[in-house]
């Protein structure tokens, strides 16, 4: 692994295009021998998008294979760039509504779109934030990981074991809470919730936090500029009346939500992660 942060740090010096490129190509080999990810991906497109054609569905999972890879090597100019080249790459539309952010208890909810990285950064710009993290198996990687999504502002990171409480006095202090709403970490804390009319473990967080705290609900969708610019962080307008009395109503309001925006950009969608692997009771596994 450090041989891998090593060779991501050589390229962070590259030019986007050169190095956006690389990462593509370098996607294309891994959709031919990564089976079993090939195998989640296509299983995904199937279930989710059964109106495209097999053939729109294999050309997304190729291109999805392309522009994750892409997003990993990318990673070295988020982690070592220096903040001028970051505010160059980084186009954020509209602008980062700090007012807003200040005023009160704020979720940000930024789904697995292949660039999410961007978005946490777009925000340490200009603020610090807190969010849960999920240790990486890598004790290397895991501290150059850390270390790359804290270099502007202080990051407050919590295990998803210690609860919602150090969360909630988090963002009582004004801290944001960058949240990543849309895997599936199984049955506990989750409903299931329709995805694309496919029942999805679905954590009800989102809405449970949101009522608690009186906390706006801010989408974050972070996606890639054409022709290798760089990248966009759209920062939409707060949820209205989110998220009412009913949980579950709310949870799938954000899937639907979801839905919508991964339609304007399906391959950078990340549809490589097993996403129904919990399943309810009595039915069969669909990988």
């Amino acid at each position: 692994m450090r041989l891998v942060l090593v060779f991501m740090w050589l390229m962070h010096w590259l030019p986007l295009p050169i190095l956006g490129r690389f990462g593509e190509f370098f996607g294309s080999i891994l959709f031919r021998f990564l089976k079993s990810r090939r195998h989640i991906t296509l299983t995904n497109l199937r279930l989710c998008l059964p109106q495209l054609s097999e053939q729109e569905r294999l050309a997304i999972a190729k291109r999805h294979f392309q522009v994750y890879a892409r997003s990993v090597l990318e990673r070295g100019i988020l982690w070592w760039g220096s903040e001028n080249r970051l505010r160059k790459l980084i186009q954020i539309d509209p602008a980062i509504p700090m007012d807003t952010i200040q005023s009160g208890p704020t979720i940000l909810l930024c789904p697995h779109f292949v660039c999410l990285d961007v978005a946490g950064v777009a925000v340490m710009l200009e603020s610090s934030l807190c969010s849960i993290y999920t240790q990486q198996r890598s004790k290397v990687f895991d501290q150059a990981l850390r270390k790359g999504r804290s270099r502007f502002r202080s990051v407050q990171l919590f295990s998803r074991a210690e609860g919602v409480k150090p969360i909630i006095r988090a963002m009582r202090k004004h801290l944001p809470f960058f949240m990543l709403p849309d895997m599936d970490f199984g049955a506990k804390d989750a409903e299931f919730i329709p995805f694309f009319g496919i029942p999805a473990a679905t954590l009800t967080a989102v809405p449970r936090i949101a009522a608690t705290t009186g906390a706006k609900v801010i989408p974050v969708i972070a996606t890639m500029l054409p022709d290798y610019q760089g990248w966009k962080v759209a920062f939409h307008a707060p949820w209205e009346n989110y998220p009412g009395d009913d949980m579950t109503a709310a949870t799938l309001f954000m899937n639907q939500y979801i839905e919508t925006e991964i339609l304007k950009a399906p391959a950078e969608y990340f549809w490589s992660h097993r996403r129904f692997k919990t399943r309810p009771p009595g039915a069969t596994s669909v990988y």
